[in-house]
């Protein structure tokens, strides 16, 4: 009999694919409350990686990072009716505490315009104070219907960033320098991942933003995933929180606002967009372990060799981890670290010494081959990068292959539901187009200029939307 794969293969079931791969690459498992999740270890530490990379991005512009709490008081959200109306679905309510009914009920944060601008408005005075930058790495809370672990979970991990201005040039630089120089940045030089910039649709755009800027991801079944977002709010917030500055002029003005936001979603991206029918395939400029050098057997020269190469390879910068252990079938290792998609695998046993070699099994491209123990060291950060470009290039490959130029809604249709994405002139599209085709489960992801860029109006002449179906 043939045997069973350790995957569902992609081709077969994608979604029963991504769980197995989930669970078997030890990245989470449900939580205990429906749409919850646990976090493992090896999926924590990519969330670890995706954290420092982001958070020191984010410093560079000047943000500081600062908490606010859980629990937001309800009559907070009464204060933007259009934000309060986009989230009132998914809101999480605590009536009771300390086993007394409370005075005023409080909401488990969905996001935290709501609490961090009453603070803005008790921090800015004067223009003296502006701009003011502000991150937060937290949790929030939104309760989600259709839960799938990482994509739409009930609770999730992410950063929120939140800045007020004095003019509205200024908010609106600055979302799109976080848009690109934070998000895009992260997202094509780490997570090797292609992205297309643009704007969000009014339909699309987040609840009470006057502008949604957003990087679109094309997954391995075609479909689109959100990676990241950027709102200019405009005055909305400082308008219902009366968040106003003293101007050089001696004026009383309102600030002008953004937020912009990134998730454990990524996570999920990952797994879509660059995973396999073997498993996971990690980015070597994001992987907590970049090569793992894995004894064959317990002999005692391998074990001193694999223990040596991993301390070469440290003081050389790679990440490495020695896998020494020996009591365990090395098959069976090897296909775990496999799934786990470490970009680089060191293997060395009896017959290797004696060559005075290793194998050097390559996740990325995938295959073999022997390598002088010698040149390892000097070798292996040259093949860290080339995988790394390799992997951005696979994921641009997929979408350039994948994506339709189409004239009519239908033509727009046909390539959503085949498995693709559609470019269609938003002049021809507009919002009753728009309309037409989320009667087939498609969706305007974002609208982008002809040359690519992100439009700086709506209805730009140009404009180009950007469709399909998305998780």
């Amino acid at each position: 009999m043939a045997k069973a794969p350790v995957l569902t293969p992609r081709a077969d079931d994608f979604p029963r694919w991504y769980q197995d791969l989930i669970t078997k690459a030890e990245l989470a498992d449900n939580g205990p409350v429906r749409g919850t999740m646990v976090i493992r270890p090896y999926g924590y530490g990519l969330w670890e990686r995706m954290q420092a990379e982001m958070d020191a991005r984010i410093k560079e512009t000047g943000t500081q990072n600062a908490y606010f709490p859980l629990l937001i008081p309800q009559s907070y959200l009464t204060k933007e009716a259009d934000h309060v109306e986009g989230f009132a679905p998914e809101l999480a309510v605590v009536t009771h505490g300390g086993g007394k009914e409370l005075e005023e009920a409080a909401v488990v944060r969905p996001t935290s315009e709501m609490i961090i601008n009453d603070y803005f408005s008790k921090w800015v005075q004067s223009y003296r104070d502006l701009p003011l930058l502000i991150n937060q790495w937290a949790n929030v809370v939104r309760w989600e219907l259709r839960p799938r672990l990482f994509l739409r979970t009930t609770e999730f991990l992410w950063q929120e960033g939140h800045t007020a201005h004095a003019t509205y040039e200024e908010a609106r630089d600055f979302a799109a320098h976080i848009h690109r120089r934070v998000y895009e940045d992260f997202m094509v030089n780490v997570l090797a991942m292609d992205v297309v910039p643009g704007r969000k649709t009014v339909k699309e755009r987040f609840a009470g933003a006057v502008n949604t800027l957003t990087l679109e991801g094309m997954m391995g079944d075609g479909k689109a995933l959100q990676m990241a977002t950027s709102h200019e709010l405009g005055q909305n917030f400082a308008k219902a929180f009366d968040t106003r500055y003293l101007s050089r002029e001696g004026r009383q003005e309102l600030v002008w606002q953004t937020s912009w936001g990134s998730t454990t979603r990524m996570i999920g991206a990952l797994v879509m967009m660059h995973g396999d029918d073997h498993g996971l395939r990690v980015p070597p400029r994001l992987a907590q372990i970049q090569a793992v050098v894995l004894a064959i057997k317990g002999d005692e020269a391998v074990l001193a060799k694999v223990r040596e190469l991993g301390d070469r390879l440290k003081a050389a910068g790679v990440r490495v981890h020695v896998d020494d252990r020996t009591d365990t079938p090395f098959g069976r290792r090897a296909v775990d670290w496999e799934l786990k998609g470490v970009p680089v695998r060191v293997e060395v046993g009896p017959r290797d010494l004696e060559n005075g070699t290793a194998m050097l099994a390559r996740r990325i491209p995938g295959g073999k081959e022997p390598v002088s123990l010698d040149d390892l060291v000097e070798l292996l950060p040259r093949v860290l990068e080339e995988d790394q470009a390799l992997l951005l290039e696979q994921a641009r490959e997929r979408r350039r292959s994948r994506t339709a130029e189409v004239s009519t809604i239908d033509e727009a249709v046909e390539a959503a539901t085949a498995g693709g994405w559609a470019r269609i002139p938003w002049s021809v599209l507009g919002e009753e187009g728009e309309a037409k085709l989320a009667d087939h489960a498609v969706t305007v992801r974002c609208l982008v200029a002809e040359d690519g860029s992100v439009p700086d109006a709506d209805d730009a002449p140009g404009n180009v939307a950007v469709v399909a179906r998305a998780y």
